[in-house]
């Protein structure tokens, strides 16, 4: 049941606002989207209600298109579609009430998620905001929490199985008497359907640029608004109660209608300060998060946990940090280094390293390579041509001896050198939409990264033409670290407006990317070389030089526009490289 739109139609939205607060049978939960665009219709007005999966509003990429969808618009894609429950050929208990965990929807273009670890055990008990898994999608590993109480009855998707988003992924009991009763139900025994909740989430979307977005999963707070129930909000404007003066007791400190009973008798409560006391020094914006193990592990302890660090995946809380916090040794702790060999003690030669074999047969891809597959399946239906230029590096090489010591890597020097361009080309920071083109405000320049795993991803450097250069240093280096570690969040890796991809530490001489999803140009950096030319006074000389090629969509971008694009590039990094110090 949506019990209150926090936007209308018409109002620009962007990846991460909450859009709505949907009161379920358990909690009021905001929902965000990591869609951008515009509010074009609202399918489910407050008060009422929709089904899991259900599409409750409709967003458009440009302002221009919401008029198109009045007048009855059904979205392609929902939210979380959630499969029918699969008949059991066995005959198995039906007087059991079996809640359903679905694989959720973690990124805009996943279809499927691989289960990398589950967090708890057949027979734990879990409550709403606990983690249940980890699940691999085509960009990262993400934690999904469940919102419901209960105990886990069966796993149905083991760690190293893939399942569909949407398809049931396990399955919980009420109460510890009904778990034998639950996994021998299966789904065909569901009575309770309820979609596993990313700790960060994005909704389905569609090839089509046009098409309706659909709303994400529900997450936690809100920043800059009253976190408040809806009855506790009816009955605080019946009572006159003002709901800025009270601390909520609910989940993410949210107002219960108990706090408002307790304010209206006249019991003492507790009153906001004019000025918000700093958080505990260890509490995210997602609020305590700690695996059931880490939370029972801390009661028996006697440990608050708002003052453990965590080191799991968003700040998480494992029992390793609650042994920690106690002055105990962690259960995994590492093996202690090896004693160095003393003066008389002979030193054994290294071993030759072990040749690698080489994988036999076909080997499944991973999520992320997946996803490379889609994309490159696009660009094949795009017209893309492709324009080169040699650009002499001499002064930028100069440059990067002194940032280098100040943690500037050539990443970001080529970024902020792009982004600058880029703002003189807004063409070139654009994308071809149906009978459009969409100009982006923000320049943003995607630098692709190769996974050790296998899979390429694309961290985004956010207002490079805008940011200073060692910003864009720090920014680079801690976004590279996380992508390793598959801990981006969706906005860190889908919202560039221009790519580039860097192979020049490989020696390559050129070549030719192709052309993302969504994006108008991308351009390949191959590796500076000396190289002979013609100077000014007449003589040969040698420079070093690189060669670039920007691939384009031509629907948008014409050949004269690639052309000055990369002429003043190159004007900057061989005559003006101290304006990237700006």
């Amino acid at each position: 049941k949506i019990s209150q739109w926090l936007v209308g139609v018409g109002d620009k939205v962007e990846a991460g606002d909450m859009v709505l607060v949907v009161e379920s049978d358990k909690a009021d939960m905001d929902v965000e989207t990591y869609e951008e665009g515009f509010i074009a219709q609202i399918l489910v007005q407050e008060g009422e209600s929709a089904a899991v999966g259900a599409a409750v509003a409709v967003v458009v990429e440009t302002e221009d298109e919401i008029e198109g969808t009045q007048g009855g618009v059904t979205p392609i894609v929902a939210a979380t579609p959630v499969p029918a429950a699969v008949p059991s050929s066995a005959a198995a208990p039906t007087d059991v009430d079996v809640i359903e965990v679905f694989m959720p929807a973690l990124s805009s273009t996943m279809k499927e998620g691989k289960i990398s670890q589950w967090l708890v055990n057949i027979g734990d008990k879990v409550e709403a905001g606990d983690m249940l898994l980890v699940v691999e999608s085509d960009k990262a590993d993400m934690d999904v929490e469940t919102y419901e109480d209960g105990y886990l009855a069966a796993i149905l998707t083991g760690e190293g199985e893939v399942a569909a988003v949407g398809a049931p992924v396990a399955l919980l009991a009420k109460s510890a008497d009904e778990i034998e009763k639950v996994a021998a139900a299966g789904p065909a025994g569901s009575a309770t359907s309820v979609a596993a909740a990313p700790a960060v989430a994005a909704p389905e979307a569609t090839p089509s640029p046009a098409a309706p977005a659909p709303m994400a999963a529900p997450a936690a707070t809100a920043e800059g608004r009253i976190l408040v129930s809806p009855f506790a909000k009816t009955l605080a404007e019946s009572k006159g109660i003002d709901l800025s003066l009270l601390v909520g007791s609910g989940p993410g400190g949210r107002i219960m209608a108990e706090d408002v009973e307790a304010a209206a008798s006249g019991t003492p409560v507790s009153v906001a300060p004019a000025a918000a006391a700093a958080p505990p020094a260890f509490v995210s914006s997602l609020g305590v998060v700690a695996t059931p193990a880490a939370k029972k592990l801390a009661k028996t302890k006697g440990i608050k946990l708002e003052t453990i660090k965590g080191t799991g995946n968003f700040g998480r809380i494992t029992p390793d940090d609650v042994l920690i916090a106690a002055g105990e040794a962690p259960s995994k702790a590492s093996p202690p280094p090896a004693p160095a060999p003393s003066a008389a003690a002979p030193v054994k030669a290294a071993p030759a390293p072990a040749i690698a074999t080489a994988p036999a047969g076909v080997v499944p891809m991973n999520a992320m390579q997946k996803a490379v597959v889609n994309n490159m399946a696009w660009a094949n239906d795009v017209p893309t041509y492709t324009v080169s230029r040699g650009i002499v590096t001499d002064e930028l090489d100069a440059l990067y001896k002194k940032v280098k010591e100040k943690g500037v890597t050539m990443s970001a020097l080529l970024a902020k050198a792009v982004g600058v361009t880029l703002a003189k080309h807004p063409i070139m920071n654009a994308a071809y939409v149906q009978d459009g083109i969409k100009y982006n405000s923000d320049v943003n320049v995607a630098m692709a990264v190769a996974m050790p795993d296998g899979g390429l991803i694309t961290p985004v450097l956010k207002q490079a033409d805008k940011e200073d250069l060692y910003s864009l240093g720090r920014s680079w280096k801690d976004l590279v670290k996380r992508a390793f570690d598959k801990k981006l969040s969706p906005d860190e890796f889908t919202t560039g407006t221009f790519t580039v991809s860097n192979l020049g530490m490989f020696g390559v001489s050129s070549f030719v990317s192709i052309l993302p999803p969504n994006t108008g140009a991308i351009m390949a950096v191959a590796a500076s070389t000396p190289t002979a030319v013609l100077q000014k006074n007449g003589m040969m000389g040698m420079v070093k030089m690189m060669t670039v090629t920007v691939t384009c969509d031509h629907r948008h971008i014409y050949g004269a526009d690639a052309a000055k694009f990369l002429q003043d590039l190159a004007d900057i990094i061989e005559n003006d490289t101290q304006s990237l110090l700006l």
